[in-house]
This record gives C-alpha cells, sequence and structure tokens, in this order.
C-alpha cells in the first residue's frame, strides 16, 4: 500500500492508481473466493486428488503472480527499501551440499583512512539444482604380459552387467523405470528429454532396457506377493488397464488387482506392501487364483466377484466389506437434494470414523476395547436406522439401492467389531492404486498383455518402496545391481525393499 505521503498530486494519476488497486484487489477476491470453495467447499467423494492438488497449485501460482505484479508496479512508482516478507520456507535438508559465496563490500577502508574489521555477518541460504546431467563411465581392464617368458596374459575378468554389452549401468535403468512407473513419464517422452541433452535413445531402446529390467525383478516381485499371502490380513482391490489389442486395432479391457498389506494402524510387525497382478478380465476367478494359499481376513469392496472365495473349506477366508463405499453411495444421494435418510445414516458414519480416528495407531487389543464401548452402539443405531428406513423407501429408487447395498453386506461391515486389526474401510489399498491410475492416463494403455504384466511387476516394486519410505531409485539401482552379479536364488528376500539399507 503506498503512504498517503507518497501520492501523486495530479489528478488523473490519482484516479489511475485507485482503477489499477480496484482491479487488482476483484482478482484478488475471485481467487480467494476459489481458493476457499477449493479447500472448504462440497467435494464429491470421487474426486480426483490429482485434479484437486491441480486446482488448488493454478490458484496459490495465480495469487503469488498477482502479488509479484503489484510489487514491479510499486518499485516502478517509487524507488523504496522493500519491507521484509513474511515467508514460511522451512528449513533446507542438512544432508545437501552447501556450496558457500562470500560477497565482499567493495572497498573496506574507513574515512578516517584504517581498515575496517568484521564484526559478524549475514548469512542466508537459497535452494539451488543442476540439472540431470548423463555421464560416461569408461572401464579400462589393463593386460599384463611378462617380458621374461611366455607365462600368458593377466587381466581383471569383465565386470557382468544387467544389460551385457549395452551402454547404460544399472543406476541409468533404474533411472528409466522410476521416471516411467513412479513419475509417469512414458518412454517416448523420456527419449525426448534425453535428446535436449544431445543422447539420442531410441524408445525401443529403451523398451528394451525395461523388458529386460522387469525380467530380473520377477523373481523379487514373486517373493513379495509370496510374503503378503503369509499375512492373516490384505486389502484387495482392481483397477482397469486398457491393453492394445492390435489384433482388432483397439484396446481391450484387462485389470490390475492389487493385494496390499498395511498392519501400521494397530502396529503391526509386517511391513507394507502392494503386488499389483495383471489379469485378463475382472471374474472373481482371478482374484481366487492370486490368493492361492491364503487365509484369512480379507478386506475388499462390495465387488460381487469376491463371493468366489468363500465356502471354500481348503481356503478359510473371511470378506470384511468397506465402509467408505456405503458412505459414497449416500453422499450421492445428498449431492442431489434434500434426502433426510441419507443425511441420518451419514450422520452416524461419522461417528464411526470419528472413533477410528481417535483409535489409530493403538494395539488391536485397545482398538477392539474402544470399538465395543462406543462404536457398537452406533452400529446398533445403524442397524435400527437401516430396518426402519428400508420399510419407507421403494427398493428401485437411490435411496433404496444404497440402503439394499448396505443391507446385502451388513455381516462384512460389522466385521471390524470383532477384530481390532481389521480396519473401518478398504482406504489403504485404493491409495496404493492412485499412481497405476495416474501412469494410465499419462500412457493411455499398455501395449500388450506382457507390457501390463512388466508394468504390474515394477510399479508393485516402487509402490512397494514408498510404503516403507525407501528411496526407489537407489533401491533399484543396488538390487539390478545385485543381480547383475549373481545374487543368490535362495536369499532373495534379501532384496525386498523393506530389507534395503542404504550406503552410508
Amino acid at each position: 500500500m503506498i503512504a498517503a505521503a507518497e501520492l501523486p498530486d495530479d489528478i488523473d494519476a490519482l484516479k489511475a492508481i485507485i482503477l489499477a488497486q480496484q482491479e487488482e484487489n476483484a482478482r484478488l477476491e475471485m481467487l480467494v473466493a476459489a481458493f476457499r470453495q477449493a479447500l472448504f467447499g462440497r467435494k464429491s467423494e470421487k474426486c480426483d486428488p490429482d485434479q484437486y492438488e491441480l486446482a488448488l497449485e493454478d490458484i496459490e501460482t495465480g495469487i503469488a503472480s498477482l502479488h509479484a505484479a503489484g510489487d514491479a508496479n510499486e518499485t516502478l512508482s517509487r524507488r523504496r527499501s522493500p519491507k521484509p516478507r513474511k515467508a514460511n520456507r522451512g528449513a533446507l535438508p542438512k544432508h545437501l551440499p552447501r556450496i558457500e559465496e562470500v560477497i565482499e563490500p567493495r572497498d573496506t577502508t574507513c574515512s578516517c583512512g584504517a581498515r575496517r574489521h568484521v564484526i559478524g555477518e549475514d548469512v542466508s541460504e537459497r535452494l539451488d539444482v543442476i540439472p540431470a546431467q548423463f555421464r560416461v563411465i569408461v572401464t579400462r581392464r589393463p593386460k599384463y604380459a611378462c617380458r621374461a617368458c611366455e607365462g600368458g596374459i593377466a587381466q581383471a575378468p569383465a565386470p557382468a552387467h544387467l544389460i551385457e554389452g549395452g551402454m547404460p549401468t544399472e543406476a541409468m535403468v533404474a533411472h528409466v523405470l522410476v521416471s516411467k512407473y513412479a513419475d509417469h513419464l512414458p518412454l517416448y517422452r523420456q527419449a525426448q528429454i534425453y535428446s535436449r541433452q544431445g543422447v539420442d535413445l531410441d524408445r525401443s531402446t529403451l523398451a528394451a532396457w525395461v523388458g529386460k529390467a522387469a525380467f530380473e525383478l520377477k523373481p523379487v516381485f514373486d517373493a513379495l506377493i509370496a510374503d503378503l499371502k503369509r499375512s492373516t490380513k490384505l486389502f484387495m482391490d482392481e483397477t482397469i488397464a486398457p491393453v492394445l489389442d492390435p489384433g482388432r486395432r483397439k484396446t481391450k479391457t484387462g485389470y490390475f488387482w492389487a493385494l496390499a498389506r498395511d498392519d501400521r494402524p494397530w502396529g503391526g510387525d509386517d511391513p507394507p506392501g502392494v503386488a499389483f497382478t495383471y489379469a485378463p478380465g475382472r471374474g472373481g476367478k482371478y482374484a481366487k487364483d492370486i490368493l492361492k494359499g491364503f487365509a484369512g481376513v480379507l478386506q475388499v469392496d462390495g465387488y460381487s466377484g469376491y463371493n468366489r472365495l468363500l465356502g471354500n473349506s481348503q481356503q478359510k477366508i473371511q470378506l470384511a466389506y468397506c465402509w467408505a463405499h456405503a458412505r459414497r453411495r449416500l453422499h450421492k444421494i445428498i449431492q442431489t437434494g434434500k434426502a433426510p435418510i441419507a443425511e441420518e445414516g451419514m450422520r452416524l458414519i461419522r461417528a464411526l470414523y470419528r472413533v477410528e480416528a481417535d483409535i489409530r495407531g493403538h494395539s488391536p487389543s485397545q482398538r477392539l476395547a474402544a470399538r465395543r464401548q462406543r462404536s457398537v452402539p452406533i452400529m446398533t443405531e445403524l442397524e435400527t436406522w437401516l430396518t426402519t428406513s428400508r420399510a419407507r423407501v421403494s427398493a428401485k429408487t437411490p435411496t433404496g439401492e444404497a440402503l439394499k447395498y448396505i443391507a446385502r453386506h451388513w455381516e462384512g461391515l460389522n466385521l471390524f467389531l470383532t477384530d481390532g486389526r481389521i480396519e473401518i474401510d478398504s482406504n489403504p489399498v485404493e491409495r496404493t492404486i492412485r499412481p497405476i491410475a495416474l501412469n494410465r492416463k499419462n500412457a493411455l494403455f499398455a501395449g500388450h498383455d506382457t507390457g501390463a504384466e512388466n508394468w504390474a511387476v515394477i510399479a508393485s516394486l516402487i509402490e512397494t518402496c514408498k510404503l516403507n519410505a525407501v528411496e526407489p531409485h537407489a533401491w533399484l539401482t543396488k538390487t539390478l545391481t545385485a543381480i547383475a552379479t549373481g545374487h543368490k536364488q535362495t536369499q532373495i528376500e534379501q532384496l525386498l525393499p523393506w530389507n534395503y539399507k542404504a550406503d552410508v
């Protein structure tokens, strides 16, 4: 804001300043309103989190742009020392290398002729970046011979590499994998990026590297899914995986089935992990095949295909259903207008979630005790609401359909009251599927069934790294190097992401 003493005396100049200020205020008010709507407004249960983040990102960028324009105008209108800007930048990580530069005054000689001495200093830190740079590793293997005899030549053996006779190091292959499956950059875009730095790599070359890595990582993936199935409490979900069908010149619909473990909410000892399996369909037979050898509680959504898992005397599986899916059906009804029955159901479900928020991180016994004390009465009230509401509305209405869904899955929706390890919903596995969906948006489809299978293998290992706070590139580099140098198959479990130890 311009101080009163600094305002010009010219009427036209004053009008121009006022109009400019009014326009800026109007734009800021619009952006603030949009920002509040994005933060606090009513949002669909199915709102894409990436779209939500993008909206906030663009709004914040717009506000910053207006502030920058205002600062520039003030600087042009009058030269004065700017006030210190209040900014919460946080502390820059200690592990980053520091490049220090000292800016000395032009002259340190005092007006009296004496030389000034240092009494202190101001220190500031700014975050800098060096764009990714390629480098070439040159390996020389000298040959040694004896001048006194013909005893042969001594030379070190050539080191083993993942791509025998190829140009990439294991770190380069890991970079391609992370860029494709973690940062969602298709191979043709990566090739374009590399070309800008003068490195021309054909997309087919990158694809060959990815295929080789997927093949070599398959035993690690097998060990991952075997470890998950030794648990007695897992999540499962599926998502669409469009796959190109060259014969018909169109895409066909396949599915990624996600099998996940996350015992962190109740302090379990087993590390979190997720394994994706590609299947050409969504039938329950695929879930049954994937789950061979598993027995215990499986937390899923209400898809009827999972019913195929029940009634198997050799494989005892209990299905725990998801309250988030029941809530979404009621939420959708409320969005269309006034719906007292759905609103009452939402009120009771929110009460259940408040209990869950309070007991998150507690032991299974503590969670079970709290649920018996606080959640059981809510569930009793929910059951009464469900019975009376179904008698009042037609089963063919949207409200009736939502109530029918809850009634059909009632037993599985109650299972969390009997076991402190069971979650109230299957959101943990849904969160692991989001990167798959984002990669699908960028790559559009997998080029072949085999490509989808490779996608599942590598995405499983990368997402498991993320769940265990392991940096994917470092893990892939170390693992691919270990595989190339002959890591024993009998010790493959040592390569699982949660067993990774960073080099100090």
